[in-house]
């Protein structure tokens, strides 16, 4: 017989006796999403799939779904080591209905105390919604079937960045001088139900809550990452002093509410609040809202960020005022046709922009001159300043709020005393006159050759 017969026999024989597994082979899980995960990375992952999953149907509040979701989480906190404050099915409240029924939703609160005697009986609230939408019925080629609203990124992705930051924080509890507080929040969806529980009938120290940290809907990174703070001065300087940190990623700070949530019901109880975000995307509130959307790389690095910012909240020694010009309001005249900045149905504008951070980049800082006096003392600081534009644009009564040195105050007055005209503020369509506070950053930095020291980057001479 031919050799070649011979080989192809031997070949045919062997393949027969030893036939190819093709599981072992390739992946039959549907992809390869989360192969090379951070460890990190793939507990979020893993969150949200528990959090989103089909049995939890949509999470609609009052559901045994959102109560299932409640459950995971009480479970996740506590096997962090955050001390749980809440029955493992949640702190329950009722909610009438129309109909006459009672909705019955749930918050999960855990807690990790700081270590400073002095600030410990103070609190940093971390907050992320529980529920979503639930489930839609709808008749398709005359058959009824089922949505399910999963709500991976809206919120489980929230939640599972919360019980995260609730790993890393009570890892390291011997940094934090004020106390964490995580809340899970039920009944969002129900006009802040959980939250507005929370604060008036669930916790008792509402007086010591500093600041609330909102976390919902971070999922969609590449889309883009906002901190939104009604405009407060105090959080807006801790941002600032970060955007100058070396971070894994930074968020915009913008003047404008990316989406209503439960950071609203702090700001009634006027409490300062940051609200962190990727903002709305394509499969909002649809049935495309999975797993699937989620880049979680991109969470891990927002995640680092948020616990960096808990660190400076959870540390500082200055207080954080819901509205730091009324600690001021002895010096500044009383004006009643003035319109604090965040009451304005349209916010003022410089160069079509409402985002005060324009007016920084574009007018402060490129004609801001660091004193050389200061420069050589080495004086640096944020210094707050309060200014009203006025309803023809103009901007008046510039006057310094926080102070660092009369040198740098000096500085940062005449500089927004300068600026060009304004788009005045609206309310009911009529333009009116508006106040407003911006924190003006002068930072040294020394140069490493040459001597000198820089500001905002830019190099200054001695």
């Amino acid at each position: 017989m031919d050799r070649n017969v011979y080989i192809i026999l031997a070949i045919v024989t062997i393949m027969a006796l030893c036939p190819l597994r093709s599981e072992a082979q390739y992946r039959t899980d549907g992809g390869y999403s989360g192969l090379y995960d951070s460890e990190t990375a793939a507990s979020m992952r893993r969150h949200v799939a528990e959090i989103a999953s089909a049995e939890n149907r949509g999470r609609k509040a009052g559901s045994d779904g959102e109560k299932a979701a409640a459950e995971y989480l009480f479970d996740a906190l506590k096997n962090y080591g955050v001390e749980m404050l809440c029955p493992e099915n949640g702190d329950e409240f009722g909610i009438s209905q129309a109909s006459g029924d009672t909705l019955t939703s749930r918050n999960v609160i855990g807690f990790v105390q700081g270590y400073d005697t002095h600030l410990r009986n103070r609190y940093v609230v971390i907050g992320a919604r529980l529920d979503n939408l639930g489930t839609n019925e709808m008749t398709v080629n005359g058959e009824l079937q089922e949505q399910i609203y999963y709500g991976a990124n809206g919120n489980a992705s929230g939640l599972a960045m919360m019980i995260e930051l609730a790993r890393m924080v009570s890892t390291n509890s011997i940094l934090f001088r004020r106390s964490v507080i995580f809340v899970g929040l039920g009944a969002s969806s129900e006009t802040f139900a959980g939250a507005w529980y929370f604060l008036n009938r669930s916790f008792s120290d509402t007086d010591a809550i500093d600041v609330m940290i909102n976390l919902d809907m971070l999922g969609t990174g590449d889309d883009g990452f906002y901190a939104y703070t009604a405009s407060n001065s105090d959080l807006n300087s801790i941002l600032a002093s970060m955007a100058s940190e070396l971070q894994p990623v930074h968020p915009e700070v913008v003047a404008y509410e990316p989406y209503p949530s439960d950071h609203r019901a702090f700001y009634s109880a006027e409490i300062p609040a940051v609200f962190f975000t990727t903002g709305q995307y394509p499969q909002h509130n649809t049935p495309k809202d999975t797993g699937d959307i989620i880049d979680y790389g991109m969470m891990e690095r927002e995640l680092e960020y948020i616990y960096n910012f808990t660190v400076n909240v959870a540390n500082t020694d200055d207080g954080i005022s819901f509205l730091p010009e009324e600690d001021n309001v002895e010096k500044m005249p009383q004006r009643d046709d003035v319109i604090p900045y965040y009451e304005c149905d349209f916010k003022p504008a410089f160069l079509n922009s409402p985002d005060p951070r324009q007016f920084l980049a574009k007018w402060v800082y490129p004609y801001l001159k660091y004193p050389a006096e200061a420069v050589r003392d080495g004086i640096q600081g944020t210094v707050q300043v309060n200014f009203v534009i006025d309803k023809d644009g103009k901007v008046r009564d510039v006057e310094v709020v926080k102070s660092v040195d009369p040198l740098l105050d000096a500085e940062a007055v005449k500089v927004i005393s300068a600026s060009p005209k304004w788009r005045p503020a609206r309310v009911n369509g009529q333009k009116v006159s508006c106040s407003m506070t911006l924190p003006v950053e002068f930072r040294l930095e020394k140069k490493s050759k040459g001597g000198g020291f820089g500001i905002n980057g830019r190099r200054q001479s001695w």
